[in-house]
């Protein structure tokens, strides 16, 4: 296992077997977002994205909370998310929609697989960085909340659109207008989760997911990432014209020979990594 710099405690980063591990690191506030964490979150990200040791990703939180989303009570001390003068700062928007890209965006599009384990509660723009995981594993104490419109804030961090992709536009509209707050099994029905697991399995399950994934055929998986992406923005012909390249271009790397090899002569791959 290696222990990562990430320049800030707000976020922890290890590395094992395969596998990188981001862990929000707030938990007296429910890992509630700085911009150290924020931009530690964004270096990282871009860096594994490149490094072969990573082969996938798990982003969590510590103290039995996921991400809160923005500091509330931050937000109050300064006169509101936006300070006080009643107007909006054009630098402040261009920086954080650079931020969101770097983060939520590049979870979104990772070109490795991204696993979102939720111990406890993923709000507001906490639950972009969940819903932009490729997949998700969750306890019984699991709650997931939209909660911008119970501080007066329409949504940022890509959390609308995730939604409407996840759960659909009338689910989204009840979570987002009415803030409802959504547990454990719950979660799973919408989709929200994939496994609901007990909170002492949580840890294990997502480490156990990552290193199935990242063990696999990384490029297969990479190109797999890039169909589903750009699928809800293509027709089927489009989406369909896309996949051959990528499909074929799967269809020479050795590991897909190893693959279809292991298949025929009925024994375990081995994946060179």
């Amino acid at each position: 296992m290696a222990k990562t710099e990430t320049g800030t405690n707000d976020l922890l980063a290890e590395v094992k077997d395969g596998v990188g591990t981001l862990t929000f690191n707030r938990p007296d506030v429910r890992n509630a977002m700085t911009d150290d964490m924020m931009a530690g979150l964004a270096d990282l990200l871009a860096a594994w994205e490149d490094d072969d040791e990573v082969g996938a990703v798990i982003i969590t939180g510590a103290g039995g909370a996921f991400c809160a989303g923005g500091d509330v009570k931050g937000f109050n001390e300064k006169g509101g998310e936006g300070g006080p003068s009643g107007e909006v700062d054009p630098a402040r928007v261009d920086a954080q929609r650079t931020n969101q890209e770097e983060t939520v965006g590049r979870i979104y599009r990772y070109a490795k697989p991204v696993i979102g384990a939720i111990p406890g509660a993923a709000a507001g723009a906490g639950l972009g960085f969940a819903l932009a995981a490729d997949v998700r594993v969750g306890t019984p104490k699991t709650v997931m909340a939209t909660a911008f419109g119970g501080v007066g804030l329409s949504g940022d961090y890509g959390v609308t659109w995730l939604l409407n992709q996840l759960v659909g536009p009338a689910k989204a509209r009840q979570l987002l207008l009415f803030n409802d707050r959504v547990r454990g099994d719950e979660l799973r029905e919408l989709g929200l989760l994939n496994w609901v697991v007990g909170v002492d399995e949580l840890e294990a399950k997502a480490f156990e997911l990552a290193k199935t994934l990242a063990d696999g055929p990384r490029g297969c998986f990479s190109r797999m990432k890039a169909n589903l992406v750009a699928a809800p923005t293509v027709d089927l012909a489009q989406s369909m014209h896309d996949e051959v390249q990528r499909h074929l271009e799967c269809g020479v790397t050795d590991d897909h020979r190893e693959l279809v090899a292991a298949f025929v002569e009925k024994r375990e791959p081995n994946l060179k990594r």
